[in-house]
């Protein structure tokens, strides 16, 4: 999945989220202020809208990508966003995000659990530079 076309990861993250029951759609290639996709949920006490970055990566994604989605959220007053990569984020990253309460974070084999539940797809992730450890 690592060597997916960056639109084509873009699209298939899109589509997984429509796959759990969201309206989605991804954004312009250029000027999309670092948003992929934007899916909503239309329930009305839980629902809202949410930001969607796709990060095909091999390596551990920086705090200062999760950092810029809450950014991005603000600026699109989204209520939820999700950054989701083919790699893994570090201790910072998780902490960052559980502080905001709003990010979900979605690593790589996460994602592959995620893709097998709701479209039926057994991808292989690809060759990551490092694993990662859980403690």
């Amino acid at each position: 999945m690592v060597d997916l076309d960056p639109i084509e990861f873009e699209r298939l993250v899109r589509q997984l989220f429509e796959a759990m029951g969201l309206k989605a759609w991804s954004t312009q290639a250029s000027r999309d202020d670092g948003v992929d996709g934007v899916a909503v949920n239309e329930d009305p006490i839980m629902g809202g809208v949410c930001v969607i970055q796709a990060k095909r990566y091999r390596n551990v994604v920086s705090t200062e990508a999760v950092r810029a989605l809450a950014g991005v959220m603000g600026q699109m007053k989204a209520s939820r966003g999700v950054l989701v990569t083919t790699s893994w984020f570090g201790k910072a990253s998780h902490d960052f995000a559980a502080e905001h309460g709003r990010i979900q974070l979605i690593e790589g084999t996460n994602l592959k659990h995620m893709l097998l539940e709701f479209l039926g797809l057994d991808v292989v992730i690809g060759e990551l530079k490092r694993a990662p450890r859980r403690l």
